[in-house]
C-alpha cells in the first residue's frame, strides 16, 4: 500500500526542500516515489531545478513530482454545483452561471487551494501508482482548512443531496403526469451518482489523513520563537483532528560559524539553545536538525544533503 508523508509548517521554513529531499531518498533507496506541491507558491520546480507539470513529471529514475493546478483540481466540486442547477432547472427553478457560482462559494467556503489539494491527495490514494507519496503542503493556516476540509465537503454533499432528492421526486411527479408509465424510464436513474462518488473520496481522504500505519505528519520549522510558538499550535490541532505527526524538522541550524565573528558566535548560540527548547518542549516527538546552507537549495546534490539529515 502505499504510504504518505506531509510536511507543513509555517510560510518560509523550508517545507519544499524537505520534501524535495525525501522525496529524492526515497526514490534512490528503490521506492516508486510522487513529490506533490500543493502549496500555491509552487516552487518545487525550483528545488529541481526542472519544469514541474500538473501532471507527474519525471525527475530521475524512480521519482515523480507535480504541482497542483488549483483550477483543475476544483472543477470537479463546481460540475457537481452545476448539475444540481440543471436538476432545478427541470421543476422550473432557474440559476443562472452567477447564482451556481455563489452556490459553489458557499459549499466550499475554504476556497479552491484547499479543494485541489485534497482532490490531488485523493487522487493519488486511488491510484496505488506509487509506493510513496510525499506532499509539500502550503503554510499553516491553509493546512488546517485542508483537514477540516473533508467534513465540510461532506456535509455540504449531503445537503445537496437532500436537495436533489426533493427536486427528483418533483420532476418525476410531472412525468408521471405528462407520460403516466413511460415516465419510469426517463430521467437519470441508470447514471452514476458523481455526488455520493465525491463524498466517499472525501470519507477516504479523512480516514487515510488519520491512519498511522500509512500516514505521517512533519513539521518545518526553524530555530526563531515564532516558529516555535506557531509549531507548538499547529501540533494541538493537528491532534484534535487525530492526523498522526511523527518528527520534527528544525530547519537553517548554524552550526560552524567563523569564531572570530562574535554575531556569528551569538547567533549559533541562540540555535543552539532554540533547537534545546525545541527538544524539551516537544519531548514526544522525533526532532532531527537541517544546518543553515549558503544561498538557495537547489538541486540533486544539495537536496542528498538535507536528505542524509532528515532521518528518511
Amino acid at each position: 500500500m502505499t504510504e504518505y508523508v506531509l510536511y507543513g509548517g509555517k510560510g518560509g521554513v523550508g517545507k519544499t526542500t524537505c520534501a524535495a529531499a525525501t522525496g529524492l531518498k526515497l526514490a534512490r533507496d528503490g521506492h516508486e516515489t510522487l513529490v506533490v506541491s500543493t502549496d500555491p507558491a509552487h516552487s518545487l520546480a525550483d528545488s529541481f531545478e526542472r519544469p514541474v507539470e500538473p501532471d507527474p513529471t519525471e525527475i530521475e529514475d524512480r521519482l515523480w513530482a507535480t504541482e497542483v493546478d488549483p483550477e483543475a483540481g476544483v472543477e470537479r466540486y463546481r460540475r457537481l454545483f452545476t448539475a444540481l442547477a440543471d436538476e432545478l432547472g427541470e421543476v422550473g427553478i432557474r440559476l443562472d452561471p452567477e447564482d451556481v457560482d455563489r452556490l459553489f462559494a458557499a459549499g466550499v467556503a475554504p476556497g479552491s487551494d484547499e479543494i485541489a489539494a485534497l482532490d490531488a491527495f485523493v487522487e493519488y490514494v486511488d491510484s496505488n501508482r506509487f509506493e510513496y507519496v510525499v506532499f509539500d503542503t502550503a503554510p499553516t493556516g491553509h493546512t488546517l482548512r485542508l483537514l477540516d476540509l473533508p467534513g465540510v465537503v461532506s456535509e455540504t454533499i449531503e445537503t445537496a443531496i437532500g436537495v436533489r432528492g426533493q427536486v427528483r421526486r418533483m420532476a418525476d411527479s410531472a412525468r408521471s403526469v405528462m407520460f403516466g408509465p413511460a415516465a419510469y424510464t426517463m430521467g437519470r436513474r441508470g447514471k452514476e451518482d458523481e455526488f455520493e462518488t465525491v463524498r466517499d473520496r472525501m470519507e477516504r481522504a479523512s480516514d487515510l489523513l488519520r491512519d498511522p500505519g500509512r500516514t505521517e505528519f512533519r513539521v518545518v520549522l526553524i530555530p526563531e520563537a515564532m516558529a516555535i510558538a506557531e509549531t507548538d499550535r499547529l501540533i494541538e490541532r493537528l491532534d484534535d483532528f487525530a492526523v498522526p505527526t511523527g518528527r520534527l524538522i528544525v530547519n537553517r541550524v548554524l552550526e560552524d560559524v567563523d569564531e572570530n565573528c562574535d554575531r556569528c558566535s551569538r547567533r549559533r548560540d541562540t540555535h543552539e539553545e532554540r533547537v534545546a527548547e525545541v527538544r524539551s518542549r516537544f519531548e514526544d516527538f522525533e526532532v532531527a536538525t537541517v544546518p543553515a546552507m549558503d544561498g538557495e537549495v537547489h538541486g540533486t546534490d544539495a537536496l542528498e544533503a538535507i536528505a542524509a539529515r532528515l532521518s528518511v
